[in-house]
């Protein structure tokens, strides 16, 4: 009988091994890692270099002459040239720009001293903000006029600003949009003459 009881004690010992082995080796759920997540870093260019290019638009030329309600608004066209260079500094680009363009078209077309005809010279500091290919900047200008009517020639230099913004279409070809006025007093023959020169440009450069 004894021995029929360490037979089954010797059993049940073994029988509860198993059930514990098995359970520490049972079913364990398989482990997912997780796919690294990959940063998504937007498009960045580099603004700094040297550029030149065309540029044209429309162009109004604002008369006031001091003392009279008067206020004679002429449209016409302006094209011409332009060389610049601007330095990238990260978010922030600045630069400066020399143009030149030539004004015709301006149609007095009522009887007065004739059309108007000249060119303006801008030397322009620019400051923008680089988002990418795309550049949104302010500036600042000094230019020197000189018109031409009816055999008359006026020119004189004044202060301006303006806004516009830049386009990189490829690494070399910079496209523009801009809008600069610019402030005159011409000298008449018995008082100053106040002009605004208004511009709006589209422009194609070439970076260097």
């Amino acid at each position: 009988m004894e021995n029929k009881l360490n037979h089954a004690t010797l059993l049940a010992a073994l029988i509860c091994g198993s059930a514990t082995t098995a359970l520490a080796g049972g079913y364990t759920a398989p482990v997912v890692e997780s796919e690294p997540s990959v940063a998504v870093v937007p498009a960045t260019a580099d603004w700094t270099g040297f550029y030149g290019g065309v540029q044209l638009g429309g162009a109004e030329l604002s008369l006031q002459e001091p003392g009279l309600d008067a206020h004679l608004g002429l449209e016409g066209r302006h094209y011409g040239l332009h060389v610049g260079y601007l330095r990238d500094y990260g978010q922030f680009v600045a630069g400066g720009e020399l143009s030149y363009d030539k004004l015709d078209d301006f149609d007095v077309g009522f009887g007065g001293p004739g059309d108007f005809d000249g060119n303006v010279i801008r030397a322009k500091l620019l400051a923008g903000y680089d988002s990418g290919k795309f550049l949104p900047y302010a500036a600042v200008s000094f230019a020197r006029m000189e018109l031409e009517s009816g055999g008359i020639s006026l020119d004189d230099t004044g202060f301006g600003f303006g806004v516009g913004a830049k386009f990189l279409a490829t690494p070399r070809v910079m496209l523009g949009v801009e809008w600069m006025t610019n402030e005159f007093e011409f000298e008449a023959v018995e008082d100053s003459v106040d002009f605004d020169l208004g511009t709006v440009s589209l422009s194609a450069s070439y970076r260097f």
